[in-house]
């Protein structure tokens, strides 16, 4: 068995990696396993983790003022001002950089050393550029201190135009991810698998997206006043949009699809409202959620964001109100909308599925090819955009959605067989089989980084 930290900016959110963080240390301690985090805030509790084996370090924040202030100089499509970095700046930048990531790297390795774990995973903090003392911490522990390290890569910065254009891009480039001998990669994908394959010549695994379908979401006593304490009725149609607010999400193109369905089908009009249930997150300021309400007053589409009434537990907000989870609304939907230009690979898509609610998707690329070949009978829209930018939403698509509001037996035949379909490729035992090999391929250099800590730890913490 292995001591295994978990490291992150954030856990314990309802954003995507959060949430497949709980379940990998589920599975992991079903394992016999001992799991460990270190992160830069945690949303919410981890209720797997005692809170002894949990480490915060602020240095790891997505929105710690060295990040923003750093994000402003470096990626030109963040920076308000985008002031120039001659090369002296640039060189000053990384060699600070580097600096204060082998501070950070020194304080994490003294919580690795002190709890005598063995392995590290990764959690996008070499994929992605939100943390780049993150990022550069995990690289020095993983390559310099060669701890054995799994870097589980759920998206890649040079899939985001904020990020492009870097004035790092070869710092970015070395470390995210590194390829460097003796370190394991993980991606959600067989494109993602291909894409680092050509990019950095290594050999990842792939672990889908994974979601319990052996607890199926259900209607009960907690969640039953759901529509009632947000003031639905139970004649009005819930379509649900159960993700976070960011343009990739491309929420603009459900308001469309709300306001074509109440056009051609009158039985459908005043009943139909959007609801997006998680926020912002951490993406950068944008006026996003200001045009989408805009947009939806002008469609007259009833929009409802509770993102304040949604958590990644159950509880009570500050003013005694109920706090749900996105199983729990989705308990309470008709129709799910999940039509993203661009995703890693679906985590709201196979919650929608085990939830055994319809779901109209677009062909995104992993769709296509990762999830498209299963079988799963979802209501598709091909990723095709018209002048306006807008998805082209074809008339079938609108009969499909009003045939499956409107004939509850053939909904319930279609979701059913949707939730064994999703439930055999990406439930909970495509997990346990999955990190099961990647822990037994890896196993010589864990075992071998063990020794190497635990005979050399005085050495390194330093």
């Amino acid at each position: 068995m292995y001591n295994i930290g978990f490291i992150a900016g954030k856990l314990g959110d309802v954003d995507g990696v959060s949430l497949e963080v709980d379940k990998w240390i589920n599975v992991l301690q079903g394992f016999g396993h001992q799991v460990y985090t270190l992160s830069g805030r945690y949303g919410g509790p981890l209720e797997a983790v005692p809170e002894e084996n949990r480490f915060t370090d602020e240095s790891l924040r997505f929105d710690s003022p060295f990040q923003r202030a750093l994000e402003q100089e470096v990626f030109p499509h963040l920076g308000k001002l985008t002031p120039h970095v001659n090369s002296r700046r640039r060189k000053r930048i990384i060699e600070e950089l580097k600096k204060r990531g082998a501070e950070t790297a020194n304080r994490l390795f003294e919580f690795i050393y002190s709890q005598g774990i063995d392995v590290l995973i990764a959690e996008n903090t070499n994929a992605m550029p939100m943390t780049l003392l993150g990022g550069m911490a995990v690289y020095q522990l993983a390559v310099n201190r060669r701890v054995a390290t799994i870097f589980h890569h759920h998206d890649f910065w040079w899939e985001r135009s904020r990020f492009s254009h870097s004035r790092i891009e070869p710092l970015l480039t070395r470390t995210m991810p590194p390829a460097d001998p003796g370190l394991e990669h993980v991606v959600l994908s067989s494109y993602a698998a291909h894409i680092l394959r050509s990019l950095k010549h290594v050999q990842p695994k792939v672990i889908p997206n994974c979601e319990d379908f052996e607890h199926p979401v259900v209607m009960d006593e907690y969640n039953g006043d759901f529509r009632k304490e947000l003031g639905f009725s139970p004649r009005d149609i819930l379509v649900l949009q159960p993700t976070r607010m960011v343009p990739r999400k491309r929420i603009e193109d459900s308001i469309a699809l709300c306001a074509a369905l109440a056009k051609d089908y009158p039985d459908l009009a005043g009943r139909i409202h959007l609801v997006v249930s998680l926020g912002q997150g951490d993406e950068p300021d944008t006026d996003y959620s200001g045009y989408v309400a805009d947009l939806a007053e002008k469609r007259g589409v009833p929009l409802h964001l509770i993102a304040s009434r949604v958590g990644s537990r159950r509880g009570m907000d500050t003013q005694g109100r109920k706090i749900y989870t996105n199983r729990d609304v989705l308990a309470h939907a008709d129709l799910v909308t999940y039509l993203p230009i661009w995703e890693g690979f679906g985590n709201a898509l196979l919650e929608a599925l085990a939830a055994r609610v319809p779901v109209v998707t677009t062909t995104y690329l992993v769709y296509k090819t990762d999830i498209r070949g299963t079988l799963l009978r979802n209501i598709e829209i091909r990723d095709v955009y018209g002048p306006d930018g807008g998805l082209v939403i074809p008339r079938r698509a609108l009969e499909e959605i009003h045939y499956v509001l409107t004939n509850p037996e053939e909904r319930k035949i279609i979701t059913d067989r949707n939730s064994a379909i999703a439930g055999r490729e990406f439930g909970l035992e495509t997990l346990r089989c999955r990190l099961k090999e990647v822990l037994e391929d890896y196993s010589d250099e864990i075992k071998a980084s063990r020794r190497r800590i635990r005979q050399g730890g005085a050495f390194y913490s330093v």
